[in-house]
């Protein structure tokens, strides 16, 4: 049984490309929550082999290196220390970075990299090593906000007398099981007042490019438990990268979902630091976001925004007017979103 874990282990590894650069960036993954860790409690090999399994979709071919991590310890604790640090070092060595790093994330992945964004330059610096040089990171999903799900989850493995059937089906599906006090891990680190205090004023300027969706891969049972729109795990406020909680409803003050081109009066207005939103798929669910699969159209917060040097990731986008006579509606739409996935359109639009 080792030796096939140890196999997988290596064939996962060797399925990352030699140089799979977007423009000449290495792209380095970050995964997000895995639930079947928190009873699982996967072996480092595992965690290996998992992390590639989450990419598999789109990324993982499209990548020079992946920060794998186990869901069931916390950020600063071992997921920091035998994870994170140990990858850094590696990529440091190797000079993976000189060049620009681009990281892209998904769901906890984005509070995971805000981490490591913010500390890594002190900690390669303090043991002698060259600090990555990350020029930008891609967040598909991202729960740096906190995920309101993760608060209840932790109310209930807590003994909250508040169970009631709805709340129940809804951790269910989101975690495959009701949890305990044993199995918590990194949902400690997703409660939304725990995420926002985490490296919440990063001293580090790297941009963090923001994709979020509003479809639900649970036939939105989670939705009565997530303020505003959200992706069926993650509420806008998270997925967007506002400055404060609350029921937003787009990324944008003038842009819907949707691409619905009207002032939005739950647009968010405010952002965290250095956060900017790009594109909004009104029917991406949060695992939808990183898959090869096309989800309906496609419309932009914005189509433009700077990397850490001199480039950008730019957009393509066109009106279209819907609807008839004083009744026509203008929809701002990005090209090629017809045919691609979200997903695709961003690595199109970074290569």
């Amino acid at each position: 049984m080792k030796l096939l874990k140890i196999a997988a282990a290596t064939l996962a590894l060797l399925s990352l490309p030699l140089s799979a650069a977007l423009n000449g960036h290495p792209v380095v993954l970050v995964h997000g929550f895995q639930p079947a860790n928190l009873a699982d409690r996967p072996t480092a090999s595992d965690v290996t082999s998992n992390g590639a399994d989450y990419w598999a979709g789109f990324w993982l071919s499209r990548a020079d290196a992946r920060i794998d991590w186990p869901s069931q310890e916390r950020i600063t604790g071992k997921i920091a220390t035998d994870y994170i640090w140990p990858k850094l070092q590696q990529l440091s060595r190797a000079g993976t970075c000189a060049n620009g790093c681009i990281f892209v994330s998904h769901s906890t992945g984005d509070l995971v990299t805000r981490y490591i964004i913010d500390n890594q330059a002190l900690w390669l610096q303090n043991a002698g090593l060259q600090p990555l040089s990350i020029i930008a990171s891609f967040d598909f999903a991202g729960a740096g906000g906190g995920v309101e799900l993760a608060d209840l989850a932790v109310n209930v493995a807590g003994g909250s007398s508040w169970t009631d059937a709805a709340l129940r089906a809804a951790l269910s599906l989101w975690l495959g099981q009701m949890p305990s006090p044993s199995n918590i891990g990194v949902l400690n680190d997703l409660r939304v007042n725990t995420a926002r205090q985490l490296a919440s004023f990063p001293t580090s300027r790297v941009p963090r490019l923001r994709f979020a969706g509003a479809g639900s891969d649970f036939l939105n049972a989670t939705g009565p438990f997530l303020p505003g729109t959200d992706d069926g795990v993650v509420a806008s406020h998270s997925s967007c990268g506002a400055s404060v909680v609350g029921s937003f409803d787009s990324c944008s003050a003038n842009v819907a979902f949707d691409g619905k081109l009207a002032s939005q009066s739950r647009g968010v207005k405010g952002f965290m630091p250095y956060h900017y939103p790009m594109l909004m798929g009104n029917d991406y669910s949060h695992s939808g976001l990183i898959e090869n699969s096309r989800d309906g159209e496609v419309t932009a917060a914005n189509a433009r925004a700077n990397y850490l040097n001199a480039e950008a990731l730019q957009f393509q986008t066109y009106q279209q007017k819907r609807g008839w006579w004083v009744f026509a509606t203008n929809y701002l739409l990005v090209t090629g979103s017809d045919r691609h996935s979200m997903s695709s359109l961003v690595s199109q639009a970074a290569d």
